[in-house]
């Protein structure tokens, strides 16, 4: 290794969005997170589906019948307005 070239590796506090910190190394004295494995739901085993807009229902009633419903209908074919300049 070269030196004065590497920045220097420091022992850094690293905190949570839940609370939770913890010690790790870095080159930066402290890192904010907003999820770890405290409170991922990976780990929690906890599944939270934040839904505002119905997306969640939307996405299920679109794929629930499979990949028929997927398919495009074909459309109808557009009536051509009658003019009355004859």
């Amino acid at each position: 290794m070269q030196k004065d070239i590497h920045p220097r590796y420091i022992p850094t506090v690293v905190k949570c969005g839940c609370g939770n910190s913890f010690v790790t190394r870095s080159t930066q004295p402290e890192i904010k997170v907003d999820i770890c494995n405290v409170c991922h739901p990976f780990y929690t085993g906890k599944l939270k589906f934040i839904d505002t807009a119905g997306r969640i229902e939307k996405f299920q009633k679109k794929f629930a019948a499979g990949y028929a419903s997927l398919t495009k209908k074909a459309k109808k074919p557009v009536k051509a307005a009658a003019s009355d300049e004859e």
